[in-house]
């Protein structure tokens, strides 16, 4: 697991920030919520050379303050920020 997942704890308020990068600019998006679940967890799409023979990706559940539930899958242009 990488150490992006790990530097924040479940029933912490963070912000997660990313970026879309483009040809040339960046989108830019952010989601606030209280961590419900963080770890890694595989997708439907086959890779060779991981566990199980899976894709495996950083994600992070969050539940916004309306309630609604958000899976964020973290890349190299995520940022984790926690809230107090």
């Amino acid at each position: 697991m990488s150490d992006m997942v790990t530097d924040y704890e479940i029933g912490s308020k963070v912000r997660v920030t990313q970026q879309l990068m483009l040809h040339d600019s960046a989108e830019v998006t952010s989601v606030e919520g209280v961590v419900l679940r963080v770890g890694q967890q595989k997708t439907g799409s086959w890779f060779a050379h991981g566990r199980d023979k899976k894709l495996w990706l950083d994600r992070v559940e969050l539940r916004k303050d309306d309630g609604e539930l958000v899976v964020v899958n973290l890349d190299q242009h995520s940022r984790v920020e926690v809230i107090d």
